[in-house]
């Protein structure tokens, strides 16, 4: 059913959500019906890294049935991290847990968690994979938690709107709980946590003076240990209070004076 203009107020009015995250998707139609999808579930803003279908897409336009508003919102960026860089907490969705140190939650904890954060003011990111390859390494990285959709293990490859279906469709029944359920993850902290946006400033800020200082010694070596390090700060919930000081730190021992 096609959306009018005296639709738009239910539009309006849907409470705070998670945003949805589509990365490299390859197929136009799938990224209509996860617009459908969020819709469906009170959902609505869509964000596209690098979309290989093109965009803006006429089959999408036509498999998103109505969820126009989806997709005349929907943001393109050039990377992961321009994408990522207001929210503060991500969940990735993967089949391939990649022997990652990452939470492992499901759909409907996920959905709980994401509920509470957005409570307390944080953004939330949903975050899928193309359809081929799924997730980078990268991408993963940064991620505070992965999703894992229980599926056949002989047969686990989900398409990709199917996999938005079933994510957004949690958020649908735990939005239905009621107001008066407050479940708050132990790890969330009363202090305004950094966005992922800060936490990037920190990493190339930590990188770029190890590298004045030749930590790495090896272009091989940069590769791996600046992997290394990013998983490490990324695996810590941090705080804007405590990026800001990370930083500050930092910068004296690479500019500051030590007594003698």
């Amino acid at each position: 059913m096609k959306q009018t203009k005296g639709d738009r107020d239910w539009v309006d009015a849907l409470p705070a959500a998670p945003v949805v995250i589509l990365c490299r998707p390859q197929i136009g139609e799938n990224v209509g019906a996860a617009a459908r999808a969020m819709l469906n579930f009170g959902l609505r803003d869509l964000r596209l890294v690098k979309p290989e279908c093109g965009w803006p897409n006429a089959k999408a336009v036509a498999m998103a049935s109505g969820a126009t508003v989806v997709l005349n919102e929907v943001q393109i960026f050039d990377t992961f991290e321009a994408a990522t860089a207001d929210l503060h907490h991500l969940y990735a969705t993967t089949a391939r847990l990649r022997e990652m140190k990452k939470p492992v939650v499901t759909p409907g904890e996920a959905m709980i968690r994401a509920k509470a954060q957005l409570e307390a003011g944080h953004g939330v990111g949903l975050v899928f994979g193309a359809e081929r390859t799924g997730l980078e390494n990268e991408e993963l990285v940064l991620a505070d938690a992965l999703v894992r959709i229980q599926t056949n293990p002989d047969f686990s490859s989900l398409n990709l709107a199917q996999a938005v279906l079933l994510i957004v469709h949690e958020w649908g029944k735990v939005v239905d709980l009621g107001a008066g359920q407050r479940l708050l993850p132990k790890e969330m902290a009363e202090d305004v946590p950094a966005t992922k946006g800060d936490i990037a400033g920190l990493l190339d800020h930590m990188l770029v003076e190890l590298e004045a200082v030749d930590f790495f010694k090896s272009p091989q070596r940069r590769v791996s240990l600046g992997n290394a390090v990013k998983l490490m700060i990324e695996r810590r919930g941090w705080t804007q209070a405590e990026v800001n000081l990370m930083r500050g730190i930092v910068r004296e021992i690479a500019t500051g004076h030590r007594p003698r």
